[in-house]
C-alpha cells in the first residue's frame, strides 16, 4: 500500500522560508513523478511543482518559479519543496501526490495523495 506523508508546514512571516517534506513508501518509484499541489479556502486545487523520480526533471507553476525548488532524495524516498520569499497568497494546504504521467500539472493525473500540511504566511 502506497503512503505519502507530508511534514514541515507552519506559520511564517512574509518573505520567510519553509521546507516541506513528503516521505513515500510502498512502491518502486523509479517510473513515477511526484508533485506538489496546494488548495486555499474557497479555491480549486492548483499545481505547484513536480519532479520525475528517475531523471530529476522539474516543472513549476509560474506563480512559484524562482521562489520554490522541488528536489528528491532517492535513498530516503523523500521529495522536498523549498519555499523562499513566501507571500500571503501562498497560504494554503499543500499536498504531495504521485503519478505515472511525467510533467503533468493536472491533479486528476495523480493517483495517490498525502494528507496535506498547512502553510500560513502572515505577519
Amino acid at each position: 500500500q502506497v503512503q505519502l506523508v507530508e511534514s514541515g508546514g507552519g506559520l511564517v512571516q512574509p518573505g520567510g522560508s519553509l521546507r516541506l517534506s513528503c516521505a513515500a513508501s510502498g512502491r518502486t518509484f523509479s517510473s513515477y513523478a511526484m508533485g506538489w499541489f496546494r488548495q486555499a479556502p474557497g479555491k480549486e486545487r492548483e499545481f505547484v511543482a513536480a519532479i520525475n523520480w528517475s531523471d530529476g526533471s522539474r516543472y513549476y507553476a509560474g506563480s512559484v518559479k524562482g521562489r520554490f525548488t522541488i528536489s528528491r532524495d532517492n535513498a530516503k524516498n523523500t521529495v522536498y519543496l523549498q519555499m523562499n520569499s513566501l507571500k500571503p497568497e501562498d497560504t494554503a494546504v499543500y499536498y504531495c501526490a504521485m503519478t505515472r504521467t511525467y510533467g503533468s500539472i493536472r491533479y486528476f493525473d495523480y493517483d495517490c495523495w498525502g494528507q496535506g500540511t498547512q502553510v500560513t504566511v502572515s505577519s
